[in-house]
């Protein structure tokens, strides 16, 4: 089972990107998959996060994840805020939307980086002129999971966000799948 911690502020789409992930996975043939939120008192600009399970065989557990696989960091803003690698497991992963190399930061894990931020710009998926980068960021994740497949993550995509958005937002997936740097 992978267990997977999305952080991000509230309007960002954290929940979303953890629905997304988990309906690609179901439809990839994963036969357990969870998402949901963990929600307080958020406004949007607050910190959010949401959580994933993906497995082979069915979910019995039903609690907030402690210690993920994998953390996506939907702003690194956040992390001035709050320990995102708090739990993560010792041969953990996080993943950063930032335009720089993961040997540029150093982290003591495993990193891997998308700029989601200009691939949201360049797709055209803005809020109020706000770059919104849920889409782009589990494009990225799934490069890091096994038995997620494209395919699966454009179709949810595809059926989340109707027509035209849906198009940017599986395009954006598809970018970020082929850009992460690992």
């Amino acid at each position: 089972m992978k267990e997977i911690i999305f952080y991000g502020r509230g309007g960002q789409g954290a929940v979303t990107a953890a629905n997304l992930l988990a309906s690609a996975a179901l439809k990839s043939g994963n036969k357990g998959v969870q998402a949901f939120p963990f929600f307080g008192a958020e406004r949007r600009g607050a910190p959010v996060k949401a959580f994933a399970r993906i497995s082979n065989e069915e979910i019995f557990l039903r609690s907030q994840i402690r210690e993920p696989d994998i953390v996506v960091v939907l702003d690194t803003g956040i992390m001035d805020v709050i320990d995102v690698t708090q739990g993560l497991k010792e041969n953990g992963t996080i993943l950063l939307n930032t335009p720089r190399n993961p040997s540029e930061l150093s982290l003591p894990y495993k990193t891997a980086t998308v700029d989601a931020t200009t691939i949201a710009i360049e797709n055209e998926i803005l809020v109020g002129g706000i770059p919104v980068v849920n889409t782009p960021m589990v494009g990225a994740l799934i490069r890091l999971l096994d038995g997620v497949k494209l395919e699966a993550l454009q179709e949810a995509v595809m059926e989340r966000f109707k027509g035209r958005a849906g198009e940017k937002n599986a395009n954006a997936v598809k970018v970020a799948y082929e850009k992460v740097k690992l």
